[in-house]
């Protein structure tokens, strides 16, 4: 095993413990990982990230409905939408882009160099959510506000398309929607946005399976060693504040973001 794949391991358990210490957040370094660690095209990393987030997500999940904090009702307002759109993306989008789309200044913007773009951008927009602190009036005002349906659809629709095209699973996109849109408690937000991404990222990961070769033995090693940082990150948030951590997190998140931006346009 070479080192780059070692690391790339390691790399998949600290997508698990984020998850487990911020509740969010860690997804968005699966597809770097895969591609820039694992040397794995962006396209197959997307569906592999889908199939890695739709798991960890839904053992989350599953312990939130123990819990009682899942809304289930707003769940499957947002999530069918979503689970449309992400299937639609993977299944018939994707594969009918092109692979050289166009030229910028004699050099050649493949749809890979377009892809870790438009995931770059997804993960600044995720860096600023993770770092701007929450106006704490927000959630109250949030809540007096009634159950907004179009909004919900549609958020769930750009959700849906956004994941189906990076394989991330958007919680920083689905929470203050469910927040602001749906008014509820931060706490039941966050809970059922797992079981969206869950419901969305899997049944992505169902349009790849038809139209990619998929290395089962890899992705179920990778998805276990993330399932275990996912537990080591709940043991890890007994000692350790994830209020601090993500915002930590945010920060490097960013860094990483311009990172690609500069690999994939600057030195493409």
């Amino acid at each position: 095993m070479e080192f780059s794949e070692i690391i790339g391991y390691i790399g998949a358990l600290a997508i698990g413990v984020v998850l487990g210490l911020v509740g969010g957040g860690g997804s968005i370094l699966t597809v770097p990982v895969l591609v820039y660690l694992l040397g794995l095209n962006p396209i197959i990393s997307t569906a592999y990230s889908l199939f890695i987030v739709g798991v960890t997500a839904l053992i989350g999940a599953l312990k939130n409905i123990r819990k009682g904090l899942v809304d289930f009702r707003t769940a499957i307002v947002f999530a069918t939408p979503a689970l449309i759109s992400v299937y639609i993306t993977r299944r018939f989008i994707i594969p009918a882009i092109p692979e050289n789309l166009f030229t910028v200044g004699g050099v050649m913007i493949t749809r890979d160099v377009a892809v870790m773009v438009f995931f770059a951008i997804l993960m600044l927009a995720a860096s600023y959510s993770m770092i701007k602190s929450r106006d704490p009036g927000a959630e109250e005002i949030a809540q007096n506000k009634s159950f907004n349906y179009p909004l919900i659809i549609l958020e769930g629709i750009a959700v849906g398309l956004a994941t189906g095209i990076v394989g991330a699973g958007g919680g920083f996109l689905i929470i203050p929607a469910l927040v602001l849109l749906a008014g509820l408690p931060m706490k039941k937000a966050v809970a059922t946005s797992l079981l969206i991404i869950a419901i969305k990222s899997l049944i992505g990961f169902v349009g790849d399976v038809q139209n990619l070769s998929i290395d089962w033995p890899f992705l179920l090693s990778f998805t276990a060693i993330s399932i275990l940082g996912i537990f080591l990150g709940i043991w890890a948030t007994r000692y350790i504040s994830g209020t601090q951590l993500k915002k930590g997190f945010g920060w490097f998140v960013l860094l990483m973001s311009v990172i690609i931006l500069i690999q994939e346009l600057a030195l493409s």
